[in-house]
């Protein structure tokens, strides 16, 4: 068999995040079109995903999550500064706009992040193979270095640094997301010298937010893994002319699964928009797709999980 020219891992987010959801990752799993998952400990079917991780053997890491639903630890005057009146976290937007303030005390986001890897060992009997943040929340500044801590001190090795290949010339962003993502990929860059200053790796490229929902299709999946392919012919000519490199590392970043029913699912506050599209359903659909598989063979790309890195 030809060597791979991308180990490539596909992460289906937000596993946990209610009973259809779960559906849709276990079978977009048994169909070969993710081969990673990551769980919200705090979301409403985190056990029962956590069963169907087991009984499948997928593999599995933690979503750490500090923007959406209730917080894991159980003492909420612990993690107050995290958590507005009603007990619920302060929200995508709202988490970065209390942390820019300085509002929130980072040792009580250690506090959470500790809880929910607790919770993780308790619900899957092990230590996650990888941490990453739910809505990027753990490269944003003062998060990262604790995130790091916590994961040096756990022996996680593997986190996730979101800086895509290719985001620039998405024209369809709208400008709202152009400029979240902009940031996202910014606090991401910055990340990655604490991230290396504590030893946590990360694959070598990351892809997802320019294939999210509608915009997947296999074509822009093919472009997406053609980056990858320059990315590495590019290193490859510039540091070890006339040799092939070892298999670049990717990790593709997807959210499929079926739309979530209203009031049924969440952290705690029911299901947001994003899980109640038909964008999951669309996503599941184009990655159990039979030609997707095929143009992995094609491209030479292995699935493979963190845990085979």
């Amino acid at each position: 068999m030809p060597q791979p020219t991308i180990m490539l891992v596909i992460t289906g987010d937000d596993f946990g995040y209610c009973p259809r959801r779960n559906q849709g990752i276990v079978e977009c799993f048994q169909a070969g079109g993710i081969s990673n998952v990551s769980l919200l400990v705090n979301a409403s079917a985190a056990k029962e995903a956590a069963d169907l991780a087991k009984r499948h053997n997928i593999p599995i890491g933690l979503h750490a999550n500090l923007s959406e639903g209730i917080p894991a630890c159980q003492n909420h005057q612990q993690v107050q500064t995290l958590i507005n009146q009603c007990g619920f976290f302060h929200g995508k937007m709202g988490f970065r706009q209390a942390l820019q303030r300085g509002q929130l005390c980072v040792k009580q986001v250690e506090l959470e992040l500790r809880a929910q890897v607790a919770l993780f060992k308790d619900l899957t009997g092990h230590l996650p193979h990888h941490m990453d943040g739910h809505q990027h929340v753990h490269v944003l500044p003062e998060v990262r270095e604790v995130f790091a801590q916590v994961l040096s001190d756990l022996r996680i090795p593997y986190t996730r640094v979101p800086m895509e290949i290719g985001l620039h010339s998405c024209p369809w962003l709208p400008a709202h997301l152009q400029r979240f993502y902009t940031q996202v990929e910014k606090d991401a860059h910055d990340s990655m010298p604490v991230f290396a200053r504590y030893g946590i790796r990360w694959p070598d490229v990351y892809l997802g937010l320019t294939t999210m929902g509608q915009h997947m299709s296999i074509p822009n999946l093919q472009k997406a893994l053609r980056h990858c392919l320059t990315a590495k012919q590019s290193a490859t000519t510039s540091s070890h002319p006339g040799t092939e490199l070892p298999a670049l590392t990717a990790e593709l970043m997807v959210h499929p699964g079926y739309p979530s029913r209203p009031h049924e699912g969440g952290c705690g506050e029911g299901p947001d928009d994003f899980s109640q599209s038909d964008d999951r359903q669309h996503e599941l659909r184009i990655l159990s797709d039979p030609s997707l598989l095929a143009l992995f063979h094609q491209e030479r790309v292995q699935l493979c999980a963190f845990k085979d890195l």
